[in-house]
């Protein structure tokens, strides 16, 4: 897993409204969350969240975007479900989430299975991460993480 004051490399995602590039940002913080799957109970909140913040992100020079494995079209419904305003990356047939390292091995009734992570990367406008969250609990997540961008 990327940690803090490693280098980001550069990355274009997929998304639901057309396409992520992370050079295109520069100069911008930026904020990486990585969620299991668009539209169950603990990835909606988290993506709410971030939306209902997303002016206060703005307003601190930082773009905000969501990741999983899922298509651009399921985040598009995802997205318009919930009103949600961040960027969503599908990840569906790229390697973002292994370059991050959060695509891991996880279990679940005895069986394993690959996964996401659910973590979050805070990159500065130097483009070195600059705070992360490697195991999110979604409850104030994304006021933590605002709080963090503003001290940058």
């Amino acid at each position: 897993m990327l940690e803090t004051g490693n280098n980001v490399p550069d990355f274009t995602i997929a998304t639901d409204r057309g396409t992520f590039t992370f050079a295109d940002n520069a100069g911008k913080n930026v904020v990486v969350f990585f969620f299991p799957r668009a539209d169950t109970s603990g990835c909606t909140k988290e993506a709410i969240a971030f939306s209902g913040l997303l002016d206060e992100f703005t307003a601190a020079n930082c773009v905000v975007i969501g990741v999983s494995k899922d298509t651009a079209a399921k985040q598009g419904r995802f997205r318009a479900k919930h009103d949600l305003t961040v960027e969503l990356g599908a990840d569906a047939g790229s390697d973002i989430c292994e370059r991050f390292g959060v695509w891991v091995e996880k279990s679940m009734y005895g069986k394993s299975y690959m996964g996401i992570q659910r973590a979050t990367f805070v990159i500065g406008t130097d483009g070195k991460v600059a705070a992360t969250w490697p195991k999110v609990k979604v409850p104030g997540h994304a006021e933590e993480v605002l709080e963090t961008v503003r001290g940058l």
